[in-house]
C-alpha cells in the first residue's frame, strides 16, 4: 500500500517511529515532512498528507500533530478526505469499517508508539463495510462539493 505521512514537530518523534514501522512492513511510504523537530505549523503538513490521499498519490495517509486534533483538522480541510484521530485499536477499526476513513491522525505527545502501531494496523487491515455506512459517506462527499463561504 502506498502510504503519505507527515507531521509537525510535535508530532516528528512518533511519524518517525510510524516511518520506520510502514517500511518494514513493506509499505510504501511518502513522507512530506517535517524533517525535524524545529517548531512549524500543523495545518501545512495535515494539507500536505491530506493532498497526496485526495489526489490518489497515496491510498492512505497519516498525520501527526502533539494532540493528533488540529492535523486531523487541517486534512479534513481538503476535499475527499476522511481523517480521524485513533486513540485505540477500536477507533483504527471502526474508523475504516463505518466512515471510510482515508487518513489515520495521531498524537504524539499522548500516544505511545506501540498504541499507535496498533491502531495503524487496524486501520490498515479493516475494510469498508458500505451498505447503510455507505450512503452516509456519500453525504460526507457531497458536504465536500458545496459551495464554500467566502
Amino acid at each position: 500500500m502506498r502510504i503519505v505521512i507527515g507531521s509537525d514537530h510535535a508530532g516528528f518523534d512518533l511519524k518517525e517511529a510510524l516511518l520506520a514501522w510502514l517500511h518494514a512492513a513493506g509499505h510504501e511510504v511518502i513522507d512530506v515532512g517535517t524533517d525535524t523537530d524545529a517548531s512549524c505549523d500543523y495545518p501545512v503538513f495535515g494539507a500536505a498528507v491530506g493532498r497526496a490521499v485526495a489526489a490518489g498519490v497515496a491510498d492512505r495517509g497519516v498525520a501527526v500533530c502533539g494532540s493528533g486534533l488540529g492535523i486531523c483538522m487541517a486534512a479534513n480541510k481538503i476535499p475527499g478526505v476522511r481523517a480521524a484521530v485513533l486513540r485505540t485499536v477500536e477507533d483504527g477499526e471502526m474508523s475504516r469499517r463505518h466512515n471510510d476513513a482515508n487518513v489515520a491522525c495521531f498524537g504524539g505527545r499522548v500516544t505511545t508508539v506501540t498504541e499507535a502501531e496498533r491502531s495503524l494496523s487496524a486501520f490498515l487491515e479493516t475494510g469498508f463495510d458500505g451498505g447503510r455506512h455507505g450512503r452516509r459517506v456519500d453525504l460526507l462527499a457531497e458536504l465536500d462539493a458545496e459551495d464554500r463561504p467566502a
